[in-house]
C-alpha cells in the first residue's frame, strides 16, 4: 500500500498559483479572496487562518470578514456586498452557520462568477450538466488526487459514501464526468460494506471516525478519505480506519496530509481563475 501525498500535490498547485498571481499583478490585477466567517468556532478560525496564510504566501490577497452573532440577513448582505465588489474575485462562506441558516440558502447570494467553493446551486447545476464551473473545493480535491495518481477513471467502479452537496454529490458528479460508474451510498444503503467492496475507487465522506474498515475495501482499491474528525487529544482522524485499511488498499490518503492541503490549494487556484475571468466578464 502507498500513501497518496496530498501535501506534494498541494505544493505543485500552489507553485502554479504563485506564478499566475505574479502575472496578474504585473497586469494590474491583485487576485483577492474574501472569506465570510459568521461564527466564533475555534476550528473554523484555525482553518481560516491557514487559508489566509497560504493565500498571502502565494500572492493572493485574503480578506477575512468576521461577523459577530449574525442572522441570515446580515450574512446575505455581506455576501451580496462582496459579490458586487470589483476588487474581490472569489467569495466563500464558512460554516457552521447560525441555527436555522443553511449554506444552500445563503450560498445562492454569492455571484456564480465569484463562487469559487461551489456554494451557489447554479454552479452545482452546471457541474451536473458537465459545464465549466467551480465544484466545491473538497470534492474537486478528490478528483485532483485521483488524477495525480494517473488512475484510469473511465469505466472504473467508484463508490462515494456520503451525499452532502459539499462533498458527496459533487464528487460523484465529477467522477461521472470522467466516465466512471458511480454509486452513492448513505445512511439507508443496505449492506454498505458489500457495496463498498465493489469499488475500484472508494471515497469516504461521511463524517464518522474510523467507519470504513478493512471489510469495506476491495484488495488493491484506491481509497480517498475526506473525513476530518477531531480527537480528544486535539488531533484529526479520518472516516477510514487507517491501520486496518492500509493492509488491504492499494493507495490511501492519510489524515491529515491528504485531501485537506489540496482543498486549500484549490481555493487559491479557483480564485486565480476567477480573477482571470473577471477580465472578460467584469
Amino acid at each position: 500500500m502507498s500513501d497518496i501525498d496530498g501535501r506534494a500535490v498541494a505544493k505543485q498547485i500552489r507553485a502554479e498559483v504563485a506564478a499566475a498571481a505574479a502575472k496578474l499583478r504585473a497586469d494590474g490585477t491583485a487576485p483577492t479572496l474574501a472569506v465570510v466567517v459568521p461564527t466564533d468556532d475555534e476550528g473554523t478560525a484555525w482553518y481560516v487562518r491557514s487559508i489566509k496564510k497560504a493565500a498571502e504566501k502565494e500572492g493572493v490577497d485574503c480578506r477575512v470578514e468576521q461577523l459577530d452573532a449574525p442572522g441570515r440577513d446580515e450574512i446575505v448582505a455581506k455576501l451580496q456586498e462582496l459579490s458586487a465588489d470589483p476588487d474581490v474575485h472569489g467569495v466563500i462562506c464558512q460554516t457552521p452557520l447560525p441555527e436555522g441558516v443553511t449554506l444552500a440558502e445563503v450560498g445562492g447570494h454569492i455571484s456564480p462568477l465569484k463562487d469559487i467553493d461551489g456554494a451557489n446551486a447554479t454552479n452545482l447545476g452546471r457541474l451536473a450538466a458537465g459545464l465549466r464551473t467551480w465544484a466545491p473545493a473538497t470534492a474537486a480535491a478528490v478528483l485532483e488526487l485521483l488524477k495525480h495518481e494517473d488512475l484510469t477513471l473511465s469505466g472504473a467502479r467508484a463508490v462515494v459514501v456520503g451525499r452532502s452537496t459539499v462533498v458527496g454529490k459533487p464528487a460523484a458528479l465529477l467522477l461521472l464526468n470522467e466516465s466512471a460508474t458511480v454509486t452513492v451510498c448513505h445512511s439507508r444503503t443496505k449492506d454498505l460494506a458489500a457495496v463498498c467492496r465493489e469499488a475500484d475507487v472508494l471515497v469516504a465522506a461521511v463524517g464518522r471516525a474510523g467507519m470504513i474498515g478493512a471489510d469495506f475495501v476491495k484488495p488493491g482499491a484506491t481509497v480517498i478519505d475526506v473525513g476530518t474528525n477531531p480527537t480528544d487529544d486535539g488531533g484529526l482522524v479520518g472516516d477510514v480506519d487507517y491501520a486496518a485499511v492500509s493492509a488491504v488498499a492499494g493507495r490511501l490518503t492519510p489524515v491529515p496530509g491528504g485531501v485537506g492541503p489540496v482543498t486549500t490549494a484549490l481555493l487559491l487556484r479557483h480564485t486565480i481563475e476567477a480573477a482571470e475571468l473577471s477580465k472578460t466578464h467584469p
